[in-house]
């Protein structure tokens, strides 16, 4: 190929690098950052933000149960990877968490072991990952893995945060939201911003319409609310 007709070809390939960058910083991104979820819900306060107060990244991603909250909340706390144990799991594509080591089972029934939380217990994302603290439980309500950032000491932090809103008498809002800081420099922004974010919204999407297709197949097989909530847990 000579050098004139090389010329349009880099011009094409340019086009085209900076058409697909502009397609993803202003349509891509902005769609899952908030998918799921309204303006108010995106925009507003959620259980946990106080943990991150100036994240580099936040996102908001909700879905609707046709099940009250009491019947969601028993399949939310009892997520996690419990090693050599049955816990709940994620929810979300099992063959791709094992496949970096996970060995996580998504459960498709209420586990009676794990319905019981407090503030300062543990979730697990991987046997060999240190697990994520609980910070902040408001049974039946809401859910706040992680925990305050230290700016002192380590200015990183990061929250991954659930709560529920009843929508009426037989329905639920599920809302996810995730806060994080990163460590300055070119890679690590390209890793958080490029690879990061993109994986955690399939995972979390997944996690959420999972949640969703069990609390709604136990409310129609029970026709009651799926456990009892203890309100001093």
């Amino acid at each position: 190929m000579s050098a004139q007709n090389r010329l349009p070809l880099a011009l094409l390939v340019a086009g085209g690098a900076v058409t697909s960058a502009l397609a993803y910083r202003y349509l891509l991104r902005p769609w899952y950052l908030r998918w799921g979820a309204t303006d108010a819900e995106a925009d507003g306060p959620l259980p946990g933000d106080d943990f991150v107060e100036a994240p580099q990244h936040q996102d908001t991603h909700a879905v609707t149960i046709d099940a009250p909250p009491e019947e969601v909340w028993p399949w939310l706390v009892q997520i996690g990877q419990d090693i050599g144990q049955d816990k709940g799991g994620f929810y979300s594509y099992t063959w791709l968490e094992n496949l970096v080591g996970c060995r996580m089972r998504n459960a498709d029934t209420i586990l009676p072991a794990y319905q019981r939380l407090h503030a300062g217990d543990t979730v697990r994302l991987h046997p060999t990952a240190p697990p994520i603290p609980v910070g902040q439980i408001e049974s039946g309500h809401s859910l706040v893995l992680g925990q305050h950032e230290d700016r002192e000491r380590d200015p990183l932090g990061g929250t991954w945060a659930f709560a529920l809103q009843p929508e009426g008498r037989s329905r639920t809002r599920l809302l996810a939201r995730s806060r994080w800081t990163w460590r300055p420099g070119l890679w690590n922004w390209i890793g958080y911003y490029l690879l990061l974010e993109p994986a955690h919204f399939i995972m979390e999407r997944k996690m959420l319409l999972g949640i969703k297709a069990r609390a709604e197949r136990h409310s129609r097989r029970q026709g009651r609310p799926a456990v009892s909530i203890d309100p001093t847990v």
